[in-house]
């Protein structure tokens, strides 16, 4: 139990209407008759101290990350770190090396493909480095961040220029859990990032910047089993880029960019002749300029659509991208790419929950409301998080979906903090407000923690008929199995099954149905 959980432990034993006497008689009881023995000690100082070695590490090795991925790409090139590595002790440790390599690409089968090691699997292999080494693993381990620390120079300046993307990158994943599910606010995230870097790191270019995503092409078919639809874009180029199609058979190099995997970059547009050009108001003479198409990866490096900058608003001459605006380029659609998934997982969350307060209300007509809130990261430092309402259901279960911000603080709802408590301990909490009596019940992600809630509120009755109850337990017990299967399959770990855009929608339907599934699959284990 952690502080909150056993606070909230004690405080459901002795109830609501205990005198304080009575409290600081079970607290002086507690103290005297709790005995931890000399061996249960040693185990919980060893536990909390290799938990705190362990965090140690990761920070260690996220530093070294950043310091080696100087232009915020998101990623570490696999032979690069492995040619400086094979140099370690003056290449006696080849040998290690070599096995730890092959150990990687058979826990990251995609690497041998792609080449690019992200922070958690230059993490791991520098671990499974280590591992093959004689000796004490965290000694190697330090070893081996001391010489990777000591192979690579970063001036002041490049520092500096990283810090700062680094925190235009955070942004990005800032507004993915701060928007209530919404794609808007990343999109201005990722264009602001863009423009932002383009005007301080790239000598003050005039950029236009454009998301496509892949989508089966039902529109005509014998174009090419898909196209490229284009989402979102900067202001100026809204009225010819925003909602446009690209078909396989138009001229273009984003197809291209989605097979190959790699940016492509065209320097000169007006020399390269396979270029579409969408704005038709500027006169060919003008049509100059650089183009960067980025593939967008899901985390097992499928494309899902594109990234694309160029600079024809620019009038300069010197507007080709450089190597490090490249680099930060990638980062920013790898930050785009987490964000997106990011709120299509709570997208599908949320469309679960639906169908399960639809299954709930014809069941149970004595519960009066049921609201449902996500938990997002408090925006400044005076709360760790906050509550974002996102559907209030009444007892006719019509539903309200909430797309207007409404966010709950702590410190601003003193009647409702138990749903505060319900977050801090990740349990059902109960209780009486003005009358009315709650259950706040969490929705847990596959770490055990709450990141959402349903507040049902059961009016003036002390508890739901027998009948009701029941129904209630197995719809909340069935929801937070469909939740772990959406999580499940969302994860790093996990081969995902949603990447094209159109095939988002089946799988919002899919999130509804995995209810029903779970529910029946509940239903033949009790047979």
């Amino acid at each position: 139990l952690n502080l909150p959980q056993f606070v909230q432990l004690l405080e459901t034993f002795v109830g609501e209407d205990i005198s304080l006497p009575t409290v600081k008689r079970l607290i002086a009881f507690i103290k005297e008759e709790y005995k931890q023995t000399e061996e249960e000690k040693m185990e919980q100082l060893e536990k909390v101290h290799r938990m705190s070695c362990l965090a140690q590490r990761k920070l260690l090795l996220e530093a070294l990350f950043e310091k080696w991925d100087n232009n915020a790409s998101g990623f570490l090139d696999l032979e690069e770190v492995d040619a400086v590595l094979s140099t370690f002790k003056e290449g006696m440790e080849k040998e290690a090396l070599r096995k730890a390599k092959q150990h990687l690409c058979s826990r990251y089968p995609e690497l041998s493909r792609v080449g690019k090691l992200s922070p958690k699997a230059f993490q791991t292999f520098l671990e499974l480095v280590a591992s093959e080494f004689t000796g004490d693993g965290d000694e190697a381990i330090d070893n081996l961040v001391e010489f990777l620390t000591a192979s690579v120079e970063q001036s002041h300046t490049e520092y500096l220029q990283s810090l700062t993307r680094r925190k235009w990158l955070h942004d990005i994943q800032q507004a993915a859990e701060t928007s209530g599910a919404s794609m808007e606010a990343v999109y201005k995230a990722v264009f602001k990032a863009l423009s932002q870097d383009a005007e301080a790191h790239g000598d003050n270019k005039k950029i236009s910047a454009y998301i496509a995503l892949l989508e089966e092409n039902q529109l005509s078919p014998e174009r090419g089993q898909f196209l490229l639809r284009y989402v979102a874009c900067t202001a100026d180029d809204a009225l010819y880029v925003l909602n446009k199609i690209l078909y396989r058979d138009m001229k273009g190099v984003s197809f291209a960019a989605v097979e190959e995997g790699k940016p492509i970059h065209v320097p000169r547009v007006q020399l390269h002749g396979n270029i579409h050009f969408w704005n038709y108001d500027r006169p060919v003479e003008e049509r100059k300029g650089s183009l960067l198409v980025l593939p967008l990866h899901d985390a097992c490096w499928r494309a899902f659509g594109i990234l694309g900058v160029d600079t024809l608003w620019d009038q300069c001459e010197k507007t080709i991208f450089l190597t490090h605006e490249i680099r930060f380029y990638q980062g920013v659609s790898h930050a785009f790419s987490k964000a997106y998934h990011h709120i299509r997982t709570l997208e599908n969350v949320l469309q679960m929950t639906v169908t399960a307060l639809d299954w709930l209300y014809p069941r149970a007509p004595s519960i009066h409301t049921v609201i449902t809130y996500l938990v997002e990261p408090g925006k400044d430092k005076t709360c760790d998080y906050t509550l974002r309402k996102m559907i209030t259901t009444d007892n006719a279960g019509q539903k309200e979906i909430h797309s207007s911000p409404i966010l709950l603080l702590r410190k601003e709802n003193l009647l409702r903090d138990y749903l505060f408590k319900c977050i801090d301990t990740s349990e059902v909490i109960r209780m009486s407000v003005c009358g009315e009596h709650h259950i706040a019940v969490p929705l847990r992600d596959l770490s055990g923690q709450a990141f959402g809630i349903f507040d049902i509120s059961i009016g003036d009755h002390q508890k739901l008929p027998p009948h009701e109850h029941k129904d209630l337990q197995k719809m909340l017990k069935i929801a937070q199995a469909a939740c772990s299967e959406i999580l499940k399959m969302s994860s790093e770990e996990t081969e995902p099954t949603d990447v094209l855009a159109a095939e988002h929608t089946s799988n919002l339907r899919h999130a509804g149905v995995l209810f029903h599934q779970f529910m029946l699959q509940d239903l033949r284990e009790c047979v």
